[in-house]
């Protein structure tokens, strides 16, 4: 069998599949399906495009209920059952903090009080009204955002193609979310680096993974710092302030959009969060605020 590497962007994020093959072509054919999927799921769910589901729901905000198929409902469906384990952290309404919350902003900046109030307003995932059909956002300038569980949920769409293309060992990161497929060719499980929260280029931990997923959320992605303070992208929407426990908590699940909302969640549960995580049965990785490694998958 040969390894077979394709390194591709989508999402606004370097990704890699590495597939194992006695065939070329299979490898090759099914890294090319995978990819057509996750640029699928970009252009369907992207709120950055205009003809994509999650802007045509939000442009219906206020209005009428809008048509939805059978994925964007198991999406919304997961996103639901997200926010009822984290007691409602985790909200794809809140994505409209972005509005006050500027992290590209030099020099940085605080929002302002009532900006904040206002945006807080427009949050509230148990107001939304939908079924297995339609969508409806009850007031306008309310929002949803997939991007806390898209990037998860095309991981395992890619893995599932690969898979249904007959690899058996392979395994797909995407921009750091990662699912694998089977252990490699020789039994020995994939080693994945878990990235370190204050080291650029370095890693804090590696984990052993021949099944399953992984996936991290942690403080460094976007912030700026102020007064000694970060400020992250992940935003609580009960306050309207970032998460300011955890430097990165790393999750190890079945499937990557598990992965990746229990990590999301731990974050922004903070001191809550390993009691959490332990109760989803799912190991983990968490880098407390002095870097000390918590979690049964620290000396994996």
């Amino acid at each position: 069998m040969r390894l077979f590497r394709t390194v591709f962007r989508a999402m606004a994020s370097e990704h890699e599949l590495k597939l194992w093959s006695d065939d070329e072509m299979q490898a090759r054919r099914a890294a090319d399906a995978a990819i057509a999927d996750v640029l699928r799921i970009e252009a369907k769910y992207s709120r950055y495009r205009d003809d994509s589901v999650t802007s045509r729901i939000n442009r219906g905000a206020g209005g009428v209920a809008i048509a939805i198929d059978a994925e964007t409902a198991a999406l919304l469906s997961f996103a639901d059952r997200c926010h009822r384990l984290s007691h409602g952290c985790f909200d794809i309404t809140s994505g409209v903090l972005r509005r006050v919350w500027d992290f590209r902003r030099t020099p940085p900046q605080l929002p302002d009080a009532d900006g904040l109030a206002a945006a807080r307003t427009l949050i509230g995932w148990s107001r939304v009204e939908w079924d297995g059909r339609t969508v409806r956002l009850p007031e306008a300038g309310m929002e949803i955002d997939f991007g806390g569980i898209g990037k998860e949920y095309a991981a395992d769409r890619a893995a599932t193609i690969c898979a249904e293309h007959e690899i058996a060992h392979g395994l797909v990161n995407l921009g750091g979310d990662v699912r694998a497929i089977g252990p490699q060719p020789d039994g020995a499980p994939w080693r994945v680096g878990i990235r370190h929260p204050r080291r650029a280029g370095a890693a804090i931990a590696t984990v052993a993974l021949d099944s399953g997923a992984l996936a991290t959320s942690g403080d460094y992605e976007r912030f700026f710092e102020i007064a000694g303070r970060r400020y992250c992208h992940i935003v609580n929407p009960g306050t309207g302030l970032p998460a300011a426990h955890w430097q990165s908590v790393s999750v190890i699940a079945p499937l990557c959009v598990v992965a990746g909302s229990c990590a999301t969640i731990a974050m922004l549960l903070e001191q809550e969060a390993e009691a959490f995580l332990r109760d989803q049965g799912v190991r983990y990785l968490a880098v407390g605020p002095d870097g000390a490694l918590h979690g049964p998958a620290a000396d994996a």
